[in-house]
């Protein structure tokens, strides 16, 4: 059963701004090609909806973690080069084949694997095979690069599969500077070089994240990767803001206040009073808890703006409200509550929120609810040609894909 969305709170997606978050990374990119990553949902923005924003925006390419968001692009009608790069065996290769998504590859078992869907298909696979240049996550260590890339190429002559990338991904690309970046970009070059003189004719090397394509001209390469920046957070908070790296957040969650009342002074406030009100005061309700994605580390940090004034979730996050003291502020039930939006008429950010929980901007997005419906500004404008969904569209949408 599909349960419908909540009718007290929204997110709100501005579809515009990604289209113009996107065409600022392309032309930081400066000649590279751009790959808008819509990965986990578009973090959490509606993977199908934001996809079209970033091709309207300029991407070339779109790329995702798992296959299954790569083909619900493909069956959505999305044009160009798709690449899905995280896999386990008995991964469905056959289906990224028939519907001409790139995959990446790790390991000769991943190697084996996609050799057996082409011959099942009798399509080639276009293959991105990936360095670990030192981040310690996926990809093929240097070591064992020549040999990886050689059984590659084997399959390459066999016409399984076509070996068209290279590439690799930073540690610390949010730390400009940082002594690992160069360090990576040796090995990258490296192993580059040395996969061409083993043969291998490269459409594509790439290794910049967000960070890298606004600030390492040098990983642009032929092919650069951002993945938060499309939604307009900054990938280096501690370097600059958003706004001044030319980028405009797409998100904003906000509730309606749902209940309003008086209390006296040394009043506990929500499980384990961990807040206690200091006077007599005015409390609002908030139907927007930890089940919605809002942090409960941000519990009695958090930030909400409600009537023009920002208040901190008063004691604990619950899972599904939060609790504001709006002392003598001119709130009433059914205000907007807002926990984050893009900050240009004072409301909190998600960066905002993120330093309130101790995590990144990243999560703050990424775990918002599927329960919460989804409304779309600016389809119009990004779609040509294609009508803008209804709530209940979109939320089904988004369970499908996940």
């Amino acid at each position: 059963m599909t349960v419908p969305p909540v009718p007290h709170a929204e997110v709100t997606v501005d579809l515009t701004a990604i289209r113009d978050n996107v065409s600022r990374l392309s032309r930081a990119a400066d000649g590279a090609q751009t790959m808008a990553v819509v990965k986990a949902d578009a973090y959490g923005h509606g993977l199908v909806p934001a996809a079209w924003a970033a091709k309207a925006g300029g991407a070339e390419w779109l790329g995702t973690a798992v296959l299954a968001e790569a083909v619900a692009l493909r069956r959505a009608g999305l044009p160009g080069r798709v690449l899905a790069w995280l896999a386990a065996p008995g991964e469905d290769y056959d289906t990224a084949l028939d519907e001409d998504i790139d995959v990446a590859a790790y390991a000769p078992w991943q190697l084996e694997e996609i050799a057996a869907a082409a011959g099942r298909t009798g399509r080639p696979a276009r293959v991105h095979l990936k360095v670990d240049s030192g981040l310690g996550r996926g990809g093929v260590m240097p070591a064992e690069w020549d040999t990886v890339v050689e059984h590659a190429l084997r399959l390459e002559s066999a016409r399984a599969l076509r070996l068209v990338g290279v590439w690799t991904h930073f540690a610390y690309a949010d730390a400009p500077g940082h002594p690992t970046i160069g360090t990576q970009l040796e090995v990258f070059a490296d192993a580059v070089e040395r996969a061409e003189l083993a043969g291998a004719e490269l459409e594509v090397r790439h290794a910049a994240n967000s960070a890298a394509t606004l600030t390492l001209p040098e990983a642009r390469f032929d092919l650069v990767r951002p993945g938060l920046a499309v939604y307009g957070l900054s990938p280096i908070p501690d370097v600059a803001t958003a706004a001044a790296l030319g980028l405009r957040p797409a998100m904003r969650l906000a509730g309606r206040v749902a209940l309003v009342k008086s209390v006296p002074a040394g009043h506990g406030v929500s499980y384990g009073h961990t807040y206690v009100t200091p006077r007599p005061t005015r409390l609002a309700l908030v139907p927007l808890g930890y089940a919605d994605g809002v942090p409960r580390h941000a519990s009695g940090t958090g930030p909400v703006h409600v009537c023009g004034r920002t208040f901190p979730v008063a004691g604990r996050v619950c899972m599904d409200q939060v609790v504001l003291d709006v002392g003598d502020a001119d709130v009433d039930v059914g205000d907007d509550a807002v926990l984050f939006s893009d900050g240009r008429h004072g409301e909190p950010t998600a960066q905002d929120w993120a330093d309130a929980a101790g995590t990144i901007s990243y999560e703050i997005v990424t775990r918002i609810s599927g329960r919460l419906p989804r409304r779309y500004l600016g389809a119009e404008a990004t779609q040509p040609g294609r009508r803008q969904q209804s709530d209940e569209a979109r939320h089904h949408q988004r369970t499908e894909v996940g």
